[in-house]
């Protein structure tokens, strides 16, 4: 790849950037323009302002709130070659070109990190029907995970909340689990571990399984156990269920919420 900029390089910015280079992106290829000129591995080009010259790849990691403060800056530097991309929260591939008018193709794309060890999430949307363009997008995202095209813009603000903010979620969950393993007589460093490890055994598991995670529960749960007792629980009035919910509504508002203000 040639002339492959990424503007921002924070948390999500530089969990695709370690995906990529562990992947074996070139980082000769790469430059990233961040004033704050973060420590990256050999060989990226790190500078604080943008360089002469189109890229021809763009991608603004940045957060939304930073959306009209960069994109002066960088605006008149774009070709209508460079294939755009953004993973600010929110923003729309209409507010997108009110800023930047000149490139052909746009991507929306909304990732997670665990991009960083090639097992995120990647979303992308576009408006473009360039397919070359679209393809060389999605090529450059494979490396990251799991990466599917949804049909319709509105859908990401749901999206965002499910796999974008959803490892959050999940890390919590298991600093729950480990802290009720305490709760009940572990030791607190013990359960925490335990924890962990049923976490990520149980994920491997149940990505690897040809049957359902809710039959794969059922599985482990015989009639009248233990684990049955627990289930029972969490399925009372689809308690969990109803937790989870409501707790992607609302990361699904302030996602419409952040779209509404940078439109």
């Amino acid at each position: 790849m040639a002339g492959f900029w990424i503007i921002g390089c924070g948390n999500m910015g530089g969990a695709m950037l370690r995906g990529w280079l562990d992947a074996g992106l070139d980082p000769s290829t790469v430059t990233v323009i961040d004033p704050g000129l973060p420590n990256l591995p050999d060989g990226v080009m790190v500078v604080a302002a943008p360089p002469e010259g189109a890229p021809d790849m763009m991608l603004i990691a940045v957060k939304p709130q930073l959306l009209d403060v960069v994109a002066p800056a960088i605006a008149t530097l774009i070709g209508s070659h460079t294939i755009l991309m953004s993973i600010m929260a929110g923003v729309d591939v209409d507010a997108l070109r009110t800023r930047f008018s000149v490139p052909d193709t746009i991507v929306r794309v909304m990732p997670n990190t665990p991009a960083a060890i090639g097992k995120g999430v990647i979303a992308l949307f576009s408006d473009s029907q360039d397919p070359v363009a679209l393809e060389q997008a999605q090529n450059l995202m494979e490396p990251l995970g799991l990466v599917e095209w949804i049909s319709e813009e509105r859908q990401f603000d749901a999206v965002t909340a499910l796999s974008g903010s959803g490892p959050a979620f999940l890390f919590r969950f298991i600093d729950s689990l480990g802290a009720a393993g305490a709760a009940i007589g572990l030791p607190a460093d013990q359960a925490a571990r335990f924890a962990m490890a049923t976490v990520e055994g149980a994920a491997l598991l149940a990505a690897r399984a040809s049957e359902t995670p809710s039959i794969l529960a059922d599985r482990v749960a015989a009639p009248g156990g233990s684990t049955r007792d627990g289930l029972n629980v969490l399925d009372e009035d689809s308690a969990l269920t109803s937790l989870m919910t409501r707790t992607l509504q609302a990361s699904e508002r302030r996602n419409a919420e952040l779209g509404r203000i940078n439109r």
